[in-house]
């Protein structure tokens, strides 16, 4: 007998946003990958860049990533020089994340592979298209759900 249910998972948005984002992740890393960065990595680089130091729970909020693994990506940037993690002066317990200048000038030399991979990426999918599938998944953000809450 089988006792499978499939009907709902032809509609589940997690799962269709789990593949594409894992094909589109997985895209943006082979691009990015002679600069010997994730697109993770890169984003996070970025972040810091545009907007400086920080607290990882900030940055996790940024990136909207729970801080536990917002921490477990900091370590190899940290290991390779390229963020560091010290604590804060005003509450020991928060941990500041800059961005150093190996890993600013890590993430100016993958900007060219990115940029080119986002180009590749709105040429194929349509930059219209693109734009809204960014505003969307922005919006996803906004549904008020607490993934990280304690």
């Amino acid at each position: 007998m089988n006792t499978a249910v499939t009907r709902p998972i032809g509609r589940c948005n997690n799962l269709a946003l789990r593949k594409a984002a894992r094909y589109l992740g997985a895209t943006y890393d082979k691009a990015l990958a002679s600069s010997g960065l994730r697109a993770t990595q890169f984003s996070i680089l970025q972040k810091l860049s545009a907007h400086g130091d920080m607290t990882i729970s900030s940055l996790a909020d940024m990136i909207a990533m729970d801080r536990t693994t917002m921490a477990s990506n900091l370590k190899p940037l940290a290991r390779e020089g390229l963020v560091t993690v010290e604590p804060s002066a005003a509450d020991r317990r928060a941990r500041i994340v800059s961005i150093t200048p190996d890993g600013l000038s890590r993430m100016k030399a993958a900007f060219p592979l990115w940029e080119a991979m986002q180009t590749r990426f709105e040429e194929k999918f349509g930059a219209g298209a693109a734009a809204r599938l960014r505003a969307s998944l922005e919006a996803v953000l906004d549904t008020g759900f607490q993934p990280w809450a304690e």
